[in-house]
């Protein structure tokens, strides 16, 4: 009975095999064709992208024996030796556990001599930016004139902590996350190959809880498999997971659109009953605002679900919500309870539900032919004129005084005359004509009364979410406790209020 990991048993013994890396493979091939060869290579990427694996694939095709080859036969010695782990030239080291410079002189010491067996002696150091100051330097020495007969292959997760003496020396590959698509396929492949059962959905699932890893995605199927005892299904695959399945999400996110705040509460709490992991929920939540988002503004396919959700939800509150969850992932940690934390994270989305949009509020008040009665709704006037920059800035410091059917009269403060002139007038003057489809007359008055401008009310909202905020944070029980704790005080103008348009 075969109980080799998938990890294992689908590692790519050629290019062709590798999933989700062509730019850096095209690279690879095209220097080993036209024999422009690097004397290091420095492979980067996060985990399990396939940086070790591409650099074994190289030193077998550097040391084929039928010749140097993007295309290595796998038969010979050579490259059978290379997959077993017993290539004598090929001398792998792992830098987390030979940190100190005695290791790294000891492994270069034998540098000067030839290869054993095969064209090239080669020196795969994985996590090399574990080595300590004194190791680089060490290492330096021999990447700056080294033999005709050595290559170096270096693997890391963390590039930036390599010194740039070390980087200018090596020829860097960056390996990108593997794109879930990519992923769902390969699990697909795999199981129908091993002849394993499975639900196209639990495969979406386990591509997407991998994160760009292709190892981790099939250390999850061999999970997946043993859980399911060979049967891959949905249900199960969420609970291996410790994720809930998306109905309960949707449930949630229904609760908002309906502004129902105890069916929310009573979610949550059927939620907390599962002891779920409340981080991957909030996780599974951003990426559905996400995939609701590109329905508005794009107009992208999904399921029936989401697009009811897309219809339900303003741009704005999408916008809104996605800003909360993200901002509530990265606090849940600091939280005593996550079950509540995460309750508060939701109702918070309840709590700070944009007002109605500009656009609905706007055709609820003004029409497409000019109103005689609409001096409250200037503001929604300005946000559908196409105007810009000081323009703007005059018609958000004027207030309306009257619209009739080719004339609009607007009232500007005394202390803002500096800012009218003819320019900016017949700016404004052609932006309404423009929105009125006909020629429209533009007068502009001042006066030494105070005005409830656009711009005043902005100023004075800004005030109250400022004040709200502030209030909100100063009788927060955590950060009181915070203070008493640390006998501190609060920097009220740290406190940055949201601005829900």
């Amino acid at each position: 009975m075969n109980t080799q990991a998938l990890a294992r048993k689908w590692r790519p013994q050629n290019f062709e095999n590798m999933v989700g890396q062509e730019p850096i493979l095209r690279m690879l091939t095209n220097a080993l064709t036209h024999q422009r060869l690097h004397h290091a290579y420095l492979f980067t990427g996060t985990r399990g992208v396939g940086k070790t694996t591409l650099a074994r694939l190289l030193a077998k095709a550097l040391n084929c024996e039928t010749g140097i080859t993007a295309t290595p036969c796998g038969t010979c010695n050579t490259c059978v030796a290379i997959t077993q782990g017993r290539f004598l030239d090929l001398i792998e080291v792992d830098a987390a556990s030979r940190t100190k410079v005695e290791d790294t002189r000891d492994l270069l010491e034998n540098v000067q001599y030839p290869p054993v067996q095969g064209r090239f002696k080669i020196y795969l150091i994985d996590e090399v930016h574990m080595l300590s100051n004194h190791s680089f330097n060490a290492l330096l020495k021999t990447l700056e004139e080294p033999p005709p007969h050595i290559k170096f292959l270096l693997a890391t997760t963390d590039p930036k902590r390599l010194p740039i003496t070390v980087l200018s020396r090596c020829l860097q590959l960056n390996l990108k996350r593997v794109p879930e698509e990519r992923i769902c396929q390969q699990l697909q492949h795999i199981c129908l190959a091993e002849n394993i059962h499975y639900e196209q959905a639990a495969l979406e699932k386990l591509a997407q809880a991998a994160d760009g890893s292709m190892r981790d995605a099939l250390s999850l199927l061999d999970q997946a498999i043993a859980f399911g005892g060979d049967t891959i299904n949905l249900k199960e695959t969420l609970i291996m997971l410790g994720s809930i399945e998306q109905d309960a999400i949707l449930r949630l996110l229904d609760a908002l659109a309906t502004h129902d705040g105890k069916k929310l509460i009573a979610e949550v709490a059927s939620l907390a009953d599962y002891a779920p992991d409340f981080m991957q929920i909030l996780e599974e939540i951003l990426h559905l605002l996400h995939q609701i988002s590109r329905i508005q503004i794009i107009k992208s396919t999904a399921s029936a679900a989401l697009q009811s959700l897309a219809h339900r939800f303003t741009p704005e509150e999408t916008q809104l919500f996605y800003q909360i969850a993200l901002i509530g992932r990265r606090d849940l940690a600091f939280a005593p309870s996550p079950a509540s934390a995460f309750e508060m994270i939701m109702l918070r989305m309840l709590a700070f539900k944009p007002a109605m949009d500009t656009e609905t509020l706007f055709e609820n008040k003004i029409s497409t032919t000019p109103a005689t009665k609409t001096e409250n709704t200037w503001p929604e006037l300005i946000s559908r004129l196409e105007l810009t920059g000081l323009a703007l800035a005059l018609a958000n410091n004027c207030t309306l005084t009257k619209i009739t059917d080719n004339q609009v009269e607007l009232t500007l403060s005394n202390k803002h005359e500096a800012m009218l002139n003819k320019k900016l007038s017949e700016r404004i003057e052609q932006a309404l004509t423009q929105y009125y489809k006909k020629p429209m007359q533009l007068t502009i008055h001042l006066t030494s009364d105070t005005l409830l401008t656009p711009q005043k009310q902005q100023e004075e909202q800004q005030q109250q979410r400022q004040t709200s905020a502030t209030e909100a944070i100063k009788n927060d029980s955590h950060v009181k406790k915070i203070m008493d704790i640390f006998n501190a005080t609060l920097d009220t103008n740290s406190v940055k209020a949201i601005d829900p348009t």
